[in-house]
This record gives C-alpha cells, sequence and structure tokens, in this order.
C-alpha cells in the first residue's frame, strides 16, 4: 500500500482576508490553490494549511497548528512586531525537549513556532533532494 503524498490542515475563519494576510503574507507561506472560499499554503514540502471563509464558524477549540524551524526567536519578534497576539513567549520545555512560543491568528487558532531539542529529530527525513 502506498503511503500518503501530502497533509492539508484545514481551519475555518470570518475573515478569510485577514487570516490570509497571516499565513501568506506573515509568515510568507506560498498560495498553491485558491478556489471559492479556500485557500491552500504550503508550510512544508508535502505540508499544507487551508484556510476556509465560514461565516458561521465556531470559536476554534483544540487545535494547534504548530510550525517547526530553528529560528523560533526570529520569527516571534517579526509576529508580535506585526501586532499578532501573544500567549506565550519562546521558551525552553525540557519535558518534551522543545522550544517554544505560542500566538494566536486573526481566526483564534493557536500557533506554536518550535525547535526541537532532540539531535534525533530531523524534520526533512524523506524529503527527496
Amino acid at each position: 500500500m502506498q503511503h500518503f503524498d501530502s497533509l492539508i490542515t484545514f481551519i475555518y475563519t470570518k475573515d478569510l482576508e485577514s487570516t490570509s494576510d497571516f499565513y501568506g503574507n506573515l509568515l510568507e507561506l506560498p498560495l498553491v490553490l485558491e478556489k471559492g472560499g479556500c485557500r491552500i499554503y504550503r508550510v512544508a514540502v508535502s505540508g499544507y494549511i487551508g484556510v476556509c471563509d465560514r461565516g458561521d464558524t465556531e470559536e476554534p477549540k483544540g487545535l494547534i497548528l504548530t510550525l517547526v524551524t530553528d529560528d523560533v526567536d526570529g520569527w516571534f519578534e517579526k509576529l508580535k512586531a506585526a501586532g499578532t497576539e501573544v500567549e506565550k513567549a519562546p521558551a525552553l520545555n525540557p519535558e518534551y525537549g522543545i522550544y517554544h512560543c505560542f500566538l494566536r491568528d486573526p481566526a483564534g487558532y493557536r500557533v506554536e513556532i518550535q525547535r526541537f531539542e532532540d539531535p534525533d529529530w530531523d524534520s526533512r527525513e524523506g524529503e527527496s533532494t
């Protein structure tokens, strides 16, 4: 059986423009597809975030969008300077062996930016070069 080709996490928003601005402009994710009220942004080689306009959506809960990068501090400072809601400044979490921060996107989703401190973590494992 063949493994999956990619992952898309879809989130709903009441304000497609401000949420799209957050993912497309602030996070600098390339827009790869726009269909109707949904926009799909590439996060990594085969990982995507889909942002869909849903005026009747409820307040998001129970979902954390985690973006992995070595530059946690740089992204935190950029997003904070742009007025993004900060929940937790960058800090080491020794229990999980990560360095991370938490923010909120314009739709209210928790966005975690993290770096794995574990030397066995290789986020690019399986990527074709």
